[in-house]
């Protein structure tokens, strides 16, 4: 195999949740540029999206969105090559752990955790018997730095996505498929610009100066910047290629201030609470 053709996907189906926004959207894109059939699962279809056939509606917080997502795939043929966790996210009040009810732990839990167990124990199967293909997890650096007064139920759902990410590639890889994780922290996602937008307006700044509030609040940046979900999607298709054959169960950090760092400057993170017309809001 040439150095080239290692970075190809020529001939390999993909599955990415989370596919239709984000980083998502962007990894998506990046695995069609190296040759993959990509398939997309969301709750809703962008309109006018460009492969329409390609996409499958379903919720797979759901035990009947995850059999429709292994229907639609079965169809298609049944055996994955590249499985790839994008969908997640943080909904909980500000407040700590005290106003968290069970419902919204539950919540989080599938939206964080269950919902790709639920679509493994769906996929894998046919993957183990093909005796090769690749699962990507998407953790989060709040599993290692929960900030608990905003997102403690997401830190620890992403967290224990990460144990189970790490047993389930022991358990798969003497079967030929390689399961890893990647953690990324803040990502210069829409959905942060528009907040980005909220804290500069609610707070008299410029977007700058609201931008290194934020960074503050996280113990620092030091390249001044968050991840593109461009660079997110660059880091997904060096795993799932031929030239990440020899890594299995690692979790690659995608973000802009190491663990180490962030212990250290652990006594000066705070939750970012800025009044943004009338209410909180949290840096995530």
């Amino acid at each position: 195999m040439s150095s080239s053709d290692r970075d190809r996907l020529d001939g390999r189906r993909a599955l990415v949740t989370g596919g239709s926004k984000g980083s998502g959207k962007a990894v998506v894109e990046r695995l069609r540029e190296m040759g993959a059939d990509v398939y997309v699962t969301a709750r809703t279809m962008p309109d006018g999206y460009e492969h329409p056939d390609r996409f499958i509606e379903a919720d797979i917080l759901t035990t009947e969105g995850t059999n429709a997502v292994a229907a639609r795939i079965a169809e298609a043929g049944g055996t994955l090559d590249i499985l790839v966790h994008v969908v997640g996210g943080a909904s909980t009040p500000v407040g700590g752990f005290a106003v968290i009810t069970d419902d919204q732990w539950l919540t989080e839990l599938n939206l964080n955790l269950l919902g790709a167990v639920r679509l493994d124990r769906a996929l894998l199967p046919a993957m183990i018997a093909s005796g090769s293909g690749v699962v990507l997890h998407f953790t989060s650096i709040q599993r290692e730095l929960p900030q608990y007064d905003a997102s403690l139920a997401y830190a620890a759902a992403k967290a224990a996505m990460r144990t189970y990410s790490k047993g389930l590639a022991n358990e798969l890889a003497p079967r030929g498929v390689r399961v890893n994780a990647i953690s990324p922290g803040g990502i210069e996602t829409e959905a942060y610009e528009r907040f980005v937008d909220r804290i500069a307006e609610g707070n008299g700044l410029t977007r700058e100066a609201a931008k290194q509030t934020i960074y503050d609040s996280l113990g620092g940046v030091p390249l001044g910047r968050f991840a593109s979900t461009e660079e997110i999607a660059d880091l997904v298709g060096f795993l799932v290629s031929d030239r990440a054959s020899a890594i299995v169960g690692a979790e690659s950090r995608a973000h802009r201030a190491s663990p180490e760092r962030l212990r250290v400057t652990s006594s000066r993170v705070r939750v970012l609470r800025l009044t943004t017309r009338g209410r909180a809001a949290s840096a995530t």
